[in-house]
């Protein structure tokens, strides 16, 4: 018996947990109205998708994706706030064709140091920071550093805690490790197609699955590697004594396997946040529920107005 893994045609069509494609209507939507851009950084190329136009008060929503996704992700979302103000969502360093970060096993300060550089070359100097999963170490730290000017306010939604956390050390060897098996045995596409459905509740929508392999099949194998050693390097809660006055809210999907709701509660006292749950929704919870995460960061740019 072959134990080469099976190619996309070899996959049952009809199996409703194998992903499609996403339709025409959505990549003519991801064109129209959350085209793709990239800025010249110290660092190299920082490839980002924006839509809407900046508020009166100049506070941006600034979007970061997870491990296994891009920009493109938070399509439906954005494409619901943009009447709100600016919406940008960036490809991390070594996603899309953003340039990789120089170290192999980069920590999430690297990261948040090429957040900086975008936010510096857009005019960006006030805004609400969202980082999803892995993302939500990312945007942690910006705000405890860097950032901590500039973001006013900051989401994490279904927040990866990281195996740095000495809690969890003993995981982290075998996070890597299978991480990066199943990356060297099955390759970026086969990963899509094999994982997507992991990211979403059972009654996951085709459209939703499509358009988490579309995003997933963009991993490049060098950002890819990069991240898992952050996951496995990094503990989001180095990050959780934010400066006073930033409000922190936490949520995910009331039915993620991945960081599962008992987790992000935890991770949510940590930084003395509220938290809740997103009805209906898996991991992926800004491709699954995207009305009610672009609620989430419509409520959150609310209450920074009310408080001007």
């Amino acid at each position: 018996m072959s134990n080469a893994a099976p190619n996309a045609a070899s996959l049952n069509a009809n199996d409703p947990a194998v992903p499609g494609l996403p339709s025409d209507a959505t990549l003519d939507l991801l064109a129209t109205r959350f085209p793709e851009r990239s800025v010249q950084t110290a660092g190299g190329t920082l490839c980002y998708r924006e839509a809407g136009s900046l508020n009166a008060n100049g506070t941006a929503i600034v979007l970061l994706h997870g491990i296994g996704s891009g920009a493109g992700s938070w399509l439906r979302a954005a494409v619901a706030l943009s009447d709100t103000t600016r919406v940008i969502a960036w490809d991390a360093p070594g996603y899309g064709a953003s340039t990789p970060l120089s170290p192999a096993a980069p920590c999430a300060a690297d990261y948040a140091a090429q957040v900086h550089a975008l936010l510096q070359a857009l005019n960006v100097d006030r805004c609400i920071l969202a980082g999803h999963s892995l993302g939500a170490i990312m945007a942690s730290c910006y705000a405890h550093g860097l950032g901590k000017d500039i973001v006013k306010s900051l989401v994490l939604l279904s927040p990866a805690r990281g195996y740095g956390n000495p809690a969890m050390a003993e995981r982290q060897p075998v996070v890597r490790s299978e991480r990066l098996r199943a990356l060297d045995e099955l390759g970026i596409e086969q990963m899509a197609l094999k994982r997507a459905n992991k990211m979403l509740s059972p009654a996951q929508e085709p459209e939703a699955l499509a358009w988490v392999r579309w995003n997933m099949e963009r991993l490049n194998l060098a950002g890819y590697r990069q991240a898992v050693e952050l996951l496995c390097g990094d503990d989001i809660g180095r990050y959780a004594a934010l400066p006073a006055g930033v409000p922190v809210q936490v949520h995910s999907g009331d039915e993620d396997s991945v960081t599962p709701p008992a987790g992000c509660r935890a991770i949510a006292d940590q930084f003395g946040a509220p938290y809740a749950g997103i009805a209906r929704s898996g991991h992926a919870c800004h491709i699954e529920r995207p009305d009610a995460v672009a609620a989430i960061l419509g409520q959150a740019f609310a209450g920074l107005q009310a408080r001007a």
